[in-house]
């Protein structure tokens, strides 16, 4: 059985929607790394913002992303910009750098740090924080207008907390649950469901490292899965392959529940938020 959260990516990488350098008076410009985070800035900024988001397509690698001249100057020019950090989006924070924005870096604002599993806004806790720290930096950029930016922290914290409190009622199945992930991209949102990753070892050490897992590696994902030792697969589409196919495979013939989870949001969402829903959702109806 498998659940598709994935959606049609959207062409290329850069978003048309917004000009970085935005022609509306009385505006903060803001520029983030990608797009989870763009449609979160949007929401705490409402009117008083234009966002620009960089990576916005689940065709495009964050990792191994070459950034335009463009790309650079929306980040450089920003009155704020929004990065992933975590060694995620390297080209994004050197192209913050030395200019006039003020730099969010959510990692770092969710106590996260390089070397740690780099898709944090798959975390309940980065989220908030984050969120908290791009209020921050629009107060600071139009101080004039704190109280409307506070309404609007206030206002996408009450989702959140709701989010999480779905996340805690789900928690009563999926605690304990045994999961398989082709790659890592949904570690932190296992973890705040508690559920247990059973992925082997040298199989999730090699993904993370980004090099080809040994024989031995897929012969041992292929074995817990066909034993239920693992009861969930999350398969991430945007990293399909000849190995991938083949746990994928695995899972299809033990009858394990197969879970897509895109490392970028898909383009039929419209928030972070609304994202994060609908894959709690579909975990939760599998548990």
């Amino acid at each position: 059985m498998a659940l598709l959260l994935t959606g049609t990516a959207c062409g290329s990488a850069t978003s048309t929607g917004n000009s970085a350098n935005s022609n509306v008076k009385n505006t903060i410009t803001v520029a983030a790394s990608i797009n989870q985070w763009g449609t979160l800035a949007k929401e705490l900024g409402g009117d008083l913002v234009e966002v620009n988001s960089i990576i916005h397509s689940t065709n495009v690698e964050a990792h191994d992303y070459e950034p335009t001249t463009a790309d650079v100057n929306r980040l450089h020019n920003a009155t704020v910009a929004i990065v992933n950090g975590a060694d995620y989006d390297p080209w994004a924070i050197k192209g913050a750098a030395n200019g006039k924005a003020t730099v969010v870096n959510a990692a770092e604002a969710g106590g996260k740090k390089d070397g740690d599993n780099p898709h944090v806004w798959f975390s309940a806790n980065v989220r908030a924080k984050t969120a908290d720290a791009i209020t921050a930096a629009y107060r600071k950029a139009m101080p004039a207008k704190a109280s409307e930016f506070s309404k609007l922290n206030k206002a996408w914290q009450a989702k959140e907390t709701e989010l999480e409190d779905r996340i805690a009622k789900n928690e009563e199945a999926t605690k304990g649950m045994t999961y398989g992930a082709t790659e890592s991209v949904a570690h932190y949102l296992a973890d705040d469901l508690g559920m247990i990753d059973r992925t082997p070892t040298g199989y999730a050490q090699a993904t993370a490292n980004e090099s080809e897992p040994t024989p031995g590696d897929i012969t041992q994902f292929t074995n817990a899965l066909n034993h239920k030792r693992i009861s969930m697969l999350i398969l991430n589409p945007q990293e399909a392959n000849a190995t991938t196919r083949q746990i994928t495979d695995a899972a299809k013939k033990a009858d394990v529940p197969i879970i897509e989870i895109s490392e970028q949001m898909p383009s039929n969402y419209n928030s972070l938020l609304d994202w994060m829903s609908a894959l709690v959702s579909a975990i939760g109806h599998t548990s």
